[in-house]
Order: C-alpha cells, then sequence, then structure tokens
C-alpha cells in the first residue's frame, strides 16, 4: 500500500479538479445565458478552448519538457484559480472570453505536464490500475459535478459554483506540492525557448515518430476511431431529439446512464488489471466503442438508445486506459511533453474537420445514415487497431514491466 500513497494523493487532488470543472462548466454556460441571453454566446464558449490549443501547443512542449512538471503542475493550478475566481464578478462577455482564454492557454500546459509526471510516479507494472482509477475518478466527477451543480444553482446561484472551481484547483495545487520531485536533474536545464529550439524539437519529435513506426501506426489508428466518435458526439443532442423523438428530460437521463456506465467500466476495468492483457484494452475497448456508436445510432427509442450508450461508456472506459497505458509505455519521457502537445494540437485540427464534415453530410443526407455511416467506419479502422495489435511480433510492446522507446 506504500507504493500507491503517492499515486492516491495524485488521484485525489486532480479527482477534486474535475468534480470543480463539472460544477463550474454548467454554471458558467448558464451564467453566460443569463448575462447575454444569446445561444451563440454560450456556443462561444466552446471554440475557445480550441483557439488556445493553437496558440499554445507549438511551443507549449518545449517548455514542458525543459521545467520540472511538479513545480509546473503546482503553478497552472495556482493560476488557473485566481483566474476563475474574477469571473463571477465580471459582467462584459469579451472580458470574460480573454479571462476563458487565458485559462485554457494555462491548462493547456497541464495535460502533456500531468503525463509525464504520471509516468515518472508510476511504475510500468502499476500504470494500467493507475488509469483505470483516474478513469473511474473523471467518470464520477462527470456523474457527481452537474447533479451538484444543478443543486447549488437552484439555491445560491451560478457564483459560488465557479469559485468552488477555483477553490478545486488550488486544492489540487497542494496535493501536488505534497508530492515528490520526479525531476531532479531538471533544475539546471534553462535554455530559452527560441525558433531555432522549436526547430530542433519538431525536428526531435519527427525522429521518434520514424523511428517508432509500430507505435506511431498504433496511435493513428486509435486516434481515428477516437476522434470520429468524438464527431458523432456532436450530433447526439440533435439525434435524440429530432430522429428519436426524446425530451430533454431523455437526454439528460441518457447522459446520466452514461456516465453511470463509464463509471462501472472504469471499475471494472481498475479490478481486472492483473488478469486482462493492455492489448485488449487499447484494441478490444476500442473495437467495442466503436460498436456502441454503431448500436446508439442504430436505435429507434429511449430503451435502446440508453442501453447502447451505456454499453458504450464502459468499454470506452478499458480504451482510454488501455491508450494512456500504452502511450506511458512507449513514449520516452524526455519528448513526451513535446509529442503530447503537438498531438492534442493535430488532433484538435482533425477532430474540427471530421465535426464539419459530418455537419455537412448531415445536411444532404438523413442524420442516421450519415451517422451509422460514420461509425461503422470507426469500427472497420478499431477492427484494423486490434488486428495489428495481436501480432505475436509485436508483444513487446504490450509489456507492463519494460519501456519500449522505438522500432
Amino acid at each position: 500500500m506504500q507504493a500507491w500513497k503517492n499515486p492516491i494523493l495524485l488521484i485525489s487532488g486532480i479527482g477534486i479538479s474535475y468534480l470543480g470543472n463539472w460544477i463550474y462548466l454548467v454554471a458558467l454556460n448558464i451564467s453566460v445565458l443569463d448575462l447575454t441571453g444569446s445561444a451563440a454566446a454560450v456556443a462561444g464558449l466552446f471554440i475557445i478552448r480550441p483557439i488556445a490549443i493553437l496558440i499554445t501547443n507549438t511551443w507549449s512542449g518545449s517548455v514542458i519538457d525543459r521545467v520540472n512538471k511538479r513545480k509546473l503542475m503546482i503553478w497552472i493550478d495556482m493560476i488557473r484559480g485566481l483566474l476563475v475566481l474574477f469571473i463571477p464578478f465580471i459582467a462584459n462577455i469579451w472580458i470574460i472570453y480573454m479571462i476563458l482564454l487565458l485559462i485554457n492557454m494555462v491548462g493547456a500546459f497541464f495535460g502533456p505536464s500531468s503525463s509525464v509526471y504520471i509516468t515518472k510516479l508510476v511504475p510500468s507494472e502499476n500504470r494500467k490500475k493507475f488509469n483505470s482509477i483516474m478513469s473511474m475518478t473523471n467518470s464520477g466527477a462527470f456523474l457527481l459535478g452537474p447533479a451538484i451543480a444543478g443543486i447549488l444553482i437552484m439555491y445560491v446561484g451560478t457564483e459560488l459554483c465557479i469559485i468552488i472551481n477555483a477553490i478545486s484547483f488550488i486544492i489540487c495545487a497542494f496535493f501536488i506540492y505534497l508530492l515528490p520531485n520526479v525531476d531532479e536533474n531538471i533544475e539546471n536545464v534553462r535554455d530559452p525557448i527560441r525558433m531555432q529550439t522549436l526547430l530542433e524539437d519538431w525536428k526531435a519529435v519527427k525522429e521518434f515518430a520514424t523511428k517508432a513506426k509500430f507505435f506511431i501506426i498504433v496511435y493513428l489508428l486509435f486516434q481515428a476511431a477516437m476522434l470520429i466518435g468524438f464527431a458523432l458526439d456532436s450530433q447526439e443532442v440533435t439525434f435524440i431529439k429530432q430522429t428519436l423523438h426524446l425530451s430533454d428530460r431523455d437526454y439528460g437521463l441518457i447522459v446520466s446512464i452514461t456516465g453511470a456506465g463509464a463509471l462501472v467500466g472504469a471499475f471494472i476495468s481498475a479490478l481486472v488489471t492483473k488478469k486482462v492483457p493492455l492489448k485488449f484494452y487499447l484494441g478490444a475497448g476500442m473495437l467495442l466503442t466503436s460498436i456502441g456508436y454503431v448500436f446508439f445510432y442504430s436505435s429507434h427509442n429511449f430503451v435502446t438508445a440508453t442501453v447502447a450508450f451505456a454499453f458504450l461508456g464502459f468499454f470506452m472506459a478499458f480504451a482510454n486506459t488501455g491508450y494512456a497505458t500504452f502511450f506511458q509505455n512507449n513514449v520516452p519521457v524526455t519528448i513526451m511533453g513535446r509529442f503530447g502537445s503537438i498531438a492534442d494540437m493535430l488532433q484538435g485540427l482533425i477532430q474540427i474537420g471530421f465535426t464539419l464534415t459530418l455537419g455537412f453530410f448531415s445536411d444532404w443526407f438523413s442524420l442516421q445514415f450519415v451517422c451509422i455511416t460514420f461509425s461503422a467506419v470507426g469500427v472497420l479502422l478499431a477492427l484494423v487497431l486490434l488486428t495489428t495489435i495481436l501480432l505475436p511480433s509485436k508483444a513487446n510492446y504490450f509489456s507492463e514491466n519494460i519501456t519500449v522507446v522505438n522500432g
């Protein structure tokens, strides 16, 4: 149990931050709608993060790989907490947008930083269980956050919800402060970030990608299937309301049950980490998730849609755990920040492209037909992924005791 003391501390800190984020997200949408009375103003909230990623992710990885990850994560949460604290006291939507852009630009450093820190903190044989527990924590926050927000908004308004998120960032920073330093030798690295530095860093990522061909193939297949799923998520409300003719209450219930499915899936995935190989978490998890999208968009009533989405949520927990572990075991920590930041930026661009393409074809053909077609493509990609993963000659890439650097 002593070996899990620090990982549990990290999960607790990030879990509190997750919960605060979900409470804040519901409250922020309502707050902006009340402030402006404009649905377009609320929609504007959802393009801020992609903009922030495009601004920061070309160079953020170069910073992450050169600084102390623990200290960086603490400062990120402190800054985010202080910025969020200002939002309830501002009545100008454009100033709110500007603060949200700053919050998301700072936040763009946290994901890649935490990936590097987790990889160094958690031994390879424990990473799959750690990622399963982290997924369970996220799913729990997804279930509890909106419910808590609903109660708080009903009785005290949106301001307290936003302040709670600010406090959650500060608490997360404190938990990280209690964790050990895993970058003892990085304090002396203080190279300035110039254009030449960025070019050399991108070259290092390119060289890794060239050498680690099998990793890149698996990575691309997984991300392509997952990003198709994310694009399909953009149509779920329209499908539920216009094709299935269900109510807002039904939609909320379906989402809640999906969250419950993801929570159960993460719990089961944490229980069976010693019995189920990593390759099945990654490959079978993604295949069954993709099949879940086909089931959902083939559904014809509330029951079939709910069962399909719960099925999807359950196996997505396995897929996400498998991917996180595979990534941590195969990307060298020396370039993990740079690789993760550049990858996040490219994924964002591809996701925008998939989402726009799906929306375009939905105007030409029936929404259900287009979504089933996209889902089928996702299943095909996931099937190729599983077949590739099961090649006996590539078993060393899925070892949970040995880190593969390239090949």
